[in-house]
């Protein structure tokens, strides 16, 4: 059955979407708004207030949420990308409406004091700390972003940058809440064991009194990419690791901005190029040679604003990252320069949609979906109407999407290496 959408007269969008296998729901509560809508010189801000957002209401002390969602045997959690930050209850059908009044509750309420602001930004630096700073992967993708998004906000981290994030504090975070966070800046997805008719007077009731934000923009206006002209690249290196790696990045379109049909076939090429063992390229690097150890390609399609394809590779032990790309350019250039076997076109095709089948089977995995495609721009019809756009692709659409997308002028090649003098000064030491 397909979700079923309606708007409350102060702009909040809401999703329906059935699910009656199990007598539980789902409630995510999408604000289109993440680290790409920041402010200059305030980077990690959305990611911070993300945090903030569970410090308390007026109604509700800090703590409240989570004790109340755990003592009904309830799960929740949040996130914030680059386009939007998300909130969500998985929790018993008939707790639906309590999680409702929780949300509408921190929608307009949020009371954030400096005693746990303050202590709240340095868990932020502390998770910086963990998940950038001591790993080398994460630094080199870091790097990578920040080179190929010369003018676009999606150049800075999610995270936000320490030294801006050292000075973010209350007054940044609720300036920040109360310019975004609106029910006519939100998207509210309810999927589980319900009906429309049964959500509907709840959000009404829950949310309708939140009066609509008149300052939130119809269209987000961010700075965008110039076309590049030349490719690029960063090297990293660490004592810490262990299996040296290449990972190139183009600019490629979005579903949102790409022109008909270019989004399918960038999804049908990444998969056809690096989706398991009998991708092109693991079979080019790793089992034919064998140069790798690992080998993939991937497509983001889900951005508001031009997105990425990225190539990924593991060279073994003796091997150099020269051969490696001559591998990666050369599988580039078989598919470009000759017709794609029309087995490995449906085998690819088959994997995609099956994969969208199976995400039908996860109530919260649809939330996601939906919720992640709606706050960029993409609309229901769009999501639903995936699978038959994926089956109308064509060898020759794979071909040019390859041939357009895929040059090296668009590119950001990152090494990671080891780091060999640091480790020998390090022996001496010990």
């Amino acid at each position: 059955m397909p979700p079923t959408s309606f708007a409350l007269g102060n702009g909040l969008q809401v999703v329906v979407i059935a699910d009656h296998r199990t007598p539980v729901v789902t409630q995510m509560i999408w604000y289109k708004v993440g680290s790409a809508d920041e402010a200059p010189g305030k980077s990690g801000l959305a990611h911070f207030l993300e945090h903030l957002m569970f410090k308390g209401t007026e109604q509700h002390a800090t703590g409240d949420l989570s004790r109340i969602v755990h003592r009904v045997g309830g799960n929740q959690n949040a996130f914030t990308s680059t386009d939007f930050t998300a909130y969500f209850q998985h929790v018993s059908r008939e707790q639906l409406s309590t999680m409702m009044d929780l949300e509408a509750d921190r929608m307009t309420g949020l009371v954030l004091k400096d005693e746990n602001v303050l202590p709240e930004r340095d868990v932020v630096l502390e998770e910086r700390n963990m998940r950038v700073a001591n790993s080398p992967e994460a630094r080199l993708n870091e790097q990578i972003e920040g080179t190929l998004y010369l003018n676009h906000p999606y150049g800075r981290p999610i995270i936000g940058w320490q030294q801006e994030i050292e000075k973010l504090d209350r007054e940044d975070a609720l300036a920040f809440y109360r310019r975004f966070y609106a029910p006519n800046n939100a998207i509210l997805v309810i999927a589980g064991d319900v009906e429309v008719e049964d959500v509907r007077p709840l959000v009404e009731h829950h949310f309708g009194p939140i009066p609509a934000q008149p300052a939130i923009a119809a269209k987000r206006v961010r700075p965008q990419e110039p076309e590049p002209d030349g490719p690029r690249t960063v090297t990293l290196s660490d004592p810490r690791v262990e299996q040296p790696s290449v990972r190139r990045i183009y600019l490629v379109p979005s579903a949102t901005t790409a022109p008909p049909g270019e989004s399918a076939a960038l999804d049908v090429l990444a998969q056809l190029m690096g989706s398991g063992s009998n991708s092109y390229l693991y079979r080019a690097l790793v089992v034919d040679k064998p140069l790798a150890v690992s080998a993939s390609a991937s497509y983001s399609s889900i951005s508001l604003d031009p997105s990425q394809f990225a190539i990924s590779a593991s060279p073994r032990q003796g091997v150099s990252f020269a051969q490696v790309e001559q591998v990666i350019d050369d599988v580039i250039a078989d598919i470009v320069q000759n017709p794609i076997r029309a087995e490995d076109l449906e085998r690819v095709k088959t994997q995609l949609i099956a994969r969208a089948i199976y995400a039908q089977d996860n109530q919260a995995v649809l939330a996601q979906w939906y919720g992640s495609a709606l706050t960029t721009g993409l609309s229901i019809e769009d999501i639903r109407s995936w699978p038959d756009r994926i089956r109308a692709v064509t060898a020759d659409q794979v071909r040019a999407a390859a041939q357009k997308w895929l040059e090296k002028k668009r590119s950001v090649t990152g090494y990671l290496t080891k780091d060999t003098t640091t480790a020998k000064r390090e022996e001496k030491r010990s």
